[in-house]
């Protein structure tokens, strides 16, 4: 079995076909401690392309070198990866290797519409992943997830109590109480209570960390006190919306996370100035049929990160854009995607070239 190539043996054994600088100093929007990213395409030996161990991408451990082996690079080029496609659009000073052979791919025009997709679509993804941070920031979760009994009601006049509230103005203890279904009612029980505690009941719920209510035996002909109703699909998202935000806690950018703080605008700034900035190129392709990957607003690119909008401001903007954007699909000389034949034909030549002169 072949070991797994690594970026120094890319280099070292002089795989690479192209590399450039990506990211914030190619857009333009870099600051003073940016840190530089690197992006690459690679060629497996000979010998590695025609055995079993295939390998399309290499990256560093924080994700900030990555490097495409020629198939996998050819894949997303026909895919319209956003990221691919800006590398093949690098400006001339963020380049920093290109193999003769590799030079046809950056002759080429590979835009279509499918880059309302690829760009407005990662945008929009994008949008929905700050208003989420917007809605985690301003609605905190509180630090202990809510249980079944938060989510119990009983029937009060023509409405409906809390059963904790309820159980507090009633004095009784939901140990006590003992639940019973009521048939062809779903998430409806009759409940019972027991002020001796003899009879064993199981109470509402038995262990703090339940998901379910819990059930009871209850002798016959014992009337019910009241009904309770049981939210359990509240119950349910209420779990799922908990896990999401402690995942999120855990995974944040702590660094992002203070800088979202600071500024005030209770938003993810750099995010947004990326999904403005991916808007503006995605409605540049369509209309332009041209990809300008440094951006000529690195001011107000950069205002957008220090927080000196609104969050509503780029929302009402954003969606603006993507309004333009839908148009402007509608109108462009485009293709409705890359040519697959092309990019077959130069794949197969820049390899057949490559192995050819080894």
């Amino acid at each position: 079995m072949a070991e797994r190539l690594s970026i120094q043996d890319i280099k070292s054994r002089k795989l690479l076909l192209f590399e450039c600088i990506s990211g914030s100093k190619a857009y333009g929007t870099d600051l003073p401690d940016s840190d530089t990213d690197l992006k690459g395409v690679f060629i497996l030996p000979e010998s590695d392309f025609y055995g079993l161990d295939y390998t399309e991408q290499v990256a560093s451990e924080k994700n900030d070198e990555v490097y495409y082996e020629l198939r996998r690079f050819a894949e997303l080029l026909y895919q319209s990866n956003p990221g691919i496609l800006e590398m093949l659009a690098s400006p001339p000073d963020c380049i920093l290797y290109c193999d003769p052979l590799f030079e046809v791919f950056l002759r080429e025009n590979f835009l279509s519409r499918r880059c309302k997709e690829t760009f407005a679509g990662f945008a929009f993804a994008q949008v929905k992943k700050a208003r989420g941070l917007n809605k985690k920031i301003n609605q905190p979760m509180e630090p202990a997830r809510k249980t079944p009994l938060d989510f119990c009601f009983v029937p009060v006049k023509q409405g409906s109590m809390p059963l904790l509230q309820w159980l507090q103005n009633q004095g009784l203890l939901q140990e006590r109480c003992g639940l019973v279904p009521v048939p062809n009612m779903r998430d409806l029980y009759a409940l019972f209570y027991d002020e001796t505690g003899a009879m064993g009941f199981s109470g509402v719920v038995k262990k703090d960390h339940a998901n379910e209510v819990a059930l009871s035996s209850v002798p016959k002909g014992m009337e019910p006190l009241t009904l309770l109703s049981f939210n359990k699909d509240g119950y349910s998202m209420h779990c799922r919306q908990y896990r999401e935000y402690q995942d999120w806690l855990v995974q944040r950018n702590e660094a992002r996370y203070q800088n979202t703080l600071e500024h005030g605008k209770n938003y993810d700034a750099k995010n947004m100035m990326h999904t403005i900035r991916l808007l503006e190129t995605a409605a540049e392709i369509l209309g332009e049929g041209r990809l300008q990957v440094r951006r000529q607003n690195r001011e107000d690119l950069l205002q957008i990160r220090k927080g000196a909008y609104s969050y509503e401001a780029l929302m009402t903007r954003a969606e603006l854009k993507l309004a333009e954007i839908e148009a402007l699909a509608e109108s462009s000389p485009l293709p409705d995607q890359p040519d697959k034949s092309q990019i077959e034909r130069l794949l197969v030549e820049v390899r057949k070239g490559w192995y050819g002169k080894r």
